[in-house]
């Protein structure tokens, strides 16, 4: 079956702080650079609220990408991805067919949390957005995985939910990947700790990645 096409979003007028950031994000050579540049970056209101700014972790030469929306309190309080009650959740679902974070790298659209956790703006994510794009094409995964709706809208270009989204399989292109990136979004596990319901079709998305694990990486 051919790549799903998600129905595109529409078009937003880029702010000055999301222009600077995507020619910043472009001058990156490496994560090293990427790190260094994110924090000296302060174009982003949310800077100025977070506690620490919380780019990626796991394996940076990971053929696995795992991208979430934005920092939790935990996760603003140690300044790592997925460490609070959803990051043990994803742990345990990764662990389920084989994965950890030493065979996947993990990080989010957003490196900074918005104030109690609120959603955060178009803007906010416009301006972030660079900056984790530029970590897709650094790495250059056989997979991508967006974890949650924002992430999974913001990447894919589209205005579908996540319950539209999920279970399918895209195409991800970037100027700076030499081929499209076989990507999937799931479920974020915040929501399926709130939604247990959910978990049996998380399932069957973990079962189609690990095929595919199989099937790309094998």
């Amino acid at each position: 079956m051919a790549p799903a096409t998600a129905a595109p979003a529409a078009p937003i007028a880029l702010s000055d702080a999301a222009l600077s950031a995507r020619e910043i994000a472009a001058a990156c050579a490496n994560l090293d650079e990427l790190r260094a540049a994110l924090g000296r970056f302060d174009a982003c209101p949310l800077k100025r609220t977070a506690t620490t700014t919380v780019i990626g972790d796991g394996n940076p030469h990971a053929t696995i990408v795992l991208v979430g929306e934005a920092p939790g309190a935990e996760e603003d309080r140690r300044g790592l991805p997925f460490v609070g009650p959803a990051g043990q959740l994803l742990d345990r679902m990764l662990g389920s067919i084989g994965l950890d974070r030493t065979k996947v790298y993990i990080t989010n659209v957003l490196p900074w949390r918005p104030p109690g956790n609120r959603t955060p703006t178009a803007d906010e994510i416009a301006t972030c957005q660079p900056f984790v794009e530029r970590q897709i094409e650094l790495i250059a995964p056989k997979i991508l995985i967006l974890v949650g709706g924002i992430s999974a809208k913001a990447l894919l270009n589209t205005g579908e939910g996540i319950t539209r989204l999920r279970g399918r399989w895209f195409d991800y292109h970037r100027p700076g990947l030499a081929t499209p990136t076989p990507t999937i979004a799931v479920f974020h596990p915040a929501y399926l700790l709130r939604q247990s319901a959910a978990k049996r079709e998380a399932w069957r998305d973990l079962l189609d990645i690990e095929a595919h694990i199989h099937r790309i990486l094998a």
